[in-house]
Order: structure tokens, then C-alpha cells, then sequence
């Protein structure tokens, strides 16, 4: 186990899912550590929804070219040493504990610097993670924004590419209470002439990041415009698509996720790979990369008899493309939803998308000291009418998924268990039926 000193550490420092307006830290610290950021090729990917999806299909793209790939994604499932990834793998427990201690003495100069102000949680992260991968040293890096993108840490940096995935409502008291001011904060990524390839947007989103592109001279590439899925089939344990986009044409590539949303990041991803190499990659190597394409905790199937599967959509957007890839993907006669929310989310919409989705719904609360407790979130639901036949209340994650199992067991062999609400309530799901743990 890494050592607990390290996580207390860790965990004790400013909140990821808070802004502290400032590249000025992550500046000075990384400044502090020569610079490591200096000389990687990125691709950096910001957005609402979809955008660590992406940026793990990026990283198997670019492996697919014998690059050696770094990868950068967050927040994490189980245990953050699963944000930093060499080659599509992450580090040990002793990597990530020595990778820390490397990066530690550093982090205090820095806070002694600015005590009012010191390093965040995630800043340390993403200093490790520049650390890890000059030190190795990768050939590529796909890079997630963490939050917004103009303050975010990660954009210290020029990349080679941008990517913007779906941008909608979310943190809205650090990012703005509009799609617009959001807009406004996700396009901070994009950089002079730097190609940028953007997602299917709603009006107000497109019209921001079309205007930033513009004023930097950035070549754009849209989904629906210069790119787009031309061919998209359901099939057992996936979809088969046929992507164009400006470099040409990608037929017959068997995509193993659920959902339409998968699909629009596959393009996207793809895209963005083209776009860093400049040219069309060879068909044979896209259909191999893409039949690999993993993304843990976004309709992950962790068991059978009964289906158990894991999603991490926490807002409106999120959860309706999650709907519509379990309605397109998954037969079941009897839906049992495991929910469990952050307090700061949008839980009254989200509610309202879920109405009339289950028919039998688990409610219950995370770890997080975010988490929004069961009885707060029994008192929204009870106000819903029809919001589900049966409706449960389980205290923790473990009590409500062997709840959901009875119940299934009992519906038959057409029951099938979402947990859905959280990357929290997901995580802890994966780490219960022990899927994702690496020594």
C-alpha cells in the first residue's frame, strides 16, 4: 500500500473541485522543478462530459503509432495513481509513493512562498505527472484539463492540439451559471494557430469556442461540420462506425462501449490524432486501437448474473447520454438504480431525467465528505411523483449493492443494476466487487 503519510498529504491540501484562480503556483513549483512540462507533445482536452473517455481513446491512438504515451486523466476511480499512466498503464504503489517524495520538497517551497495561497491537490498531481512523464520520457501526452481550462494546472503549456468535448452546466460556482461564461472558461485552452477540435456543441457553446479559435488563429475542426460519425450500428458488446473527417474516410471500426456519446468522442479522438501526426492513420491500425478502447466507470460492465454496470455521469447532460446508451445497449426487463450523489451537483434535474427510468431505485451516499446524505436526497425523491415503483435506502455503497442483488436476484434474470450519480459511487462499486485493483 502506498504509504498513508503520503495520501494524508494529499488529501489534505485545497480540494480539486474547487478554483483558485492563479496559474501563478503551478508555475513557481513547476519552475522550481526544471520545467518538465517543456518539450512534451500534448493533446490537450477540456470539455464537460466525455473528455476522460477521450483522452484515454487518444492514448491508445497514439500508441498505435510505437509511440511511447503518456496520459493524464482525472479524478480517479479507486486510487489516484490511476491518473498517471505510462504506456495505458499506471504506476506502482512504491512509483507513485517515490514519485511524491521526488515532487514533495518542492510543494513546501512553494507554499512557504505563498502561504496564503499554497499548492492544491491537484496541482500536485499534475506536477507529478510532468514529472513522470519527462523522467520516463514519452514520445506523446494525452492531457485532461482537471476543471474549467483556463486556470486549470494542466494549462501551462503549449499542445500541438486542443480538443473540446460537450461543454453543459456543471460547477457552475467556479465556472459560471451560463453555457456561455462556461464556454468561455473551457476555450481558455485554446492557444495561437494550435488546431482545435471540438465536439458537438449546443448553439451558446459553439459560438464561444468559434469566436476564440478565430481571435487565435486556430484551425477548427467540428463534429457535424469538418468531422462526423457517417455510419453507427449496435452490435453485441458495442457499436461498428465510419468516421470522415478532414484527413478521409474510416469504415468498419467495431467500437467495444455503449452509447451515441461514445461514438462522438471515438471521432473526436480520432480527429485530434490525425491532426497531431497530420495525416490519415492506417485504417488497420484505427481498428485495432479502437477494439481496445477501455474506459473504466462510463457504462463499465463489471458483472454478470446479474448485470452490474458502473456509470460515472453526475450531471443533466451526462446522465441523458448515459440513458440513452443503456435504453440502445442493455435488454433489461427490470432496472434496479443504485443513486448516490455529491451535495453540489444538480440533483433536482438529474432527478427529473431519472423519473420513470427504473423501476426499482437504491438510494444511498458515498464516502466523500461532499456526498449528499441519503435522508437529504430520500426527502428530493419522496417529492417526485412516479419517480420509481419501489424505492430503497441503503447508509453506504456496500449495503445498497448487495440490496440491489437481492432484489435482482429476486426479479430474475432480466434484472439488470446501474450505479449511477457519482465517479465516488462508482469507484466505490469497482473496488467492492474488487474489478480495477492493481498491486
Amino acid at each position: 500500500m502506498v504509504n498513508s503519510d503520503v495520501m494524508a498529504a494529499l488529501a489534505s491540501r485545497w480540494p480539486e473541485n474547487k478554483i483558485n484562480p492563479s496559474l501563478d503556483r503551478i508555475k513557481l513549483l513547476l519552475d522550481y522543478l526544471g520545467n518538465p512540462q517543456e518539450g512534451l507533445k500534448v493533446i490537450h482536452i477540456a470539455g464537460t462530459n466525455g473528455k476522460t473517455s477521450t483522452s484515454r481513446m487518444v492514448e491508445r491512438l497514439l500508441r498505435s503509432l510505437d509511440l511511447r504515451t503518456g496520459l493524464y486523466t482525472s479524478p480517479h476511480l479507486i486510487h489516484p495513481r490511476e491518473r498517471i499512466c505510462i504506456d495505458g498503464e499506471s504506476g506502482s504503489e512504491n512509483s507513485f509513493e517515490e514519485l511524491y517524495k521526488h515532487v514533495e520538497p518542492f510543494l513546501h517551497l512553494v507554499d512557504e512562498k505563498t502561504p496564503e495561497s499554497p499548492i492544491t491537490f491537484f496541482e500536485a498531481l499534475t506536477a507529478m505527472a510532468f514529472v513522470s512523464f519527462a523522467d520516463t520520457p514519452v514520445d506523446a501526452v494525452s492531457l485532461e484539463v482537471g476543471m474549467g481550462g483556463r486556470w486549470d494546472a494542466t494549462n501551462v503549456l503549449t499542445p500541438l492540439v486542443s480538443v473540446i468535448t460537450p461543454i453543459d452546466l456543471d460547477h457552475q460556482e467556479f465556472l459560471g451559471n451560463t453555457i456561455e461564461k462556461i464556454a468561455f472558461e473551457k476555450a481558455g485552452i485554446i492557444k495561437s494557430s494550435v488546431p482545435v477540435i471540438v465536439s458537438q456543441q449546443v448553439k451558446d457553446a459553439a459560438k464561444v469556442i468559434l469566436a476564440t479559435a478565430i481571435e487565435h488563429n486556430a484551425p477548427i475542426m467540428r463534429e457535424g461540420i469538418e468531422l462526423d460519425v457517417l455510419e453507427r450500428s449496435v452490435g453485441v458488446g458495442g457499436q461498428q462506425l465510419t468516421i470522415a473527417n478532414p484527413y478521409g474516410t474510416h469504415a468498419d471500426l467495431f467500437l467495444p462501449l455503449f452509447g451515441k456519446h461514445q461514438a462522438s468522442n471515438a471521432a473526436v479522438a480520432l480527429t485530434a490524432v490525425e491532426a497531431f501526426v497530420d495525416r490519415q492513420l492506417d485504417n488497420e491500425l484505427v481498428q485495432e486501437a479502437f477494439s481496445e478502447f477501455s474506459s473504466p466507470g462510463r457504462l463499465q460492465v463489471l458483472k454478470r448474473n446479474p448485470t452490474i454496470v458502473i456509470d460515472a455521469a453526475h450531471n443533466p447532460a451526462g446522465i441523458r447520454a448515459t440513458k440513452q446508451g443503456i435504453e440502445e445497449s442493455f435488454k433489461f426487463d427490470n432496472l434496479i438504480l443504485i443513486l448516490a450523489f455529491m451535495a453540489d451537483k444538480d440533483i433536482e434535474e438529474i432527478l427529473k431525467e431519472l423519473t420513470g427510468f427504473a423501476q426499482v431505485v437504491v438510494l444511498t451516499q458515498t464516502k466523500s465528505a461532499r456526498a449528499m446524505s441519503t435522508t437529504a436526497l430520500e426527502k428530493q425523491v419522496k417529492n417526485i411523483s412516479g419517480f420509481a415503483a419501489r424505492i430503497e435506502v441503503s447508509d453506504n455503497s456496500d449495503e445498497a449493492l448487495t440490496k440491489s442483488i437481492q432484489i435482482a436476484n429476486e426479479l430474475g434474470n432480466s434484472a439488470g443494476i446501474i450505479a449511477l450519480g457519482s465517479v465516488v459511487l462508482a469507484g466505490e462499486i469497482a473496488s467492492i466487487l474488487k474489478v480495477g485493483k492493481k498491486k
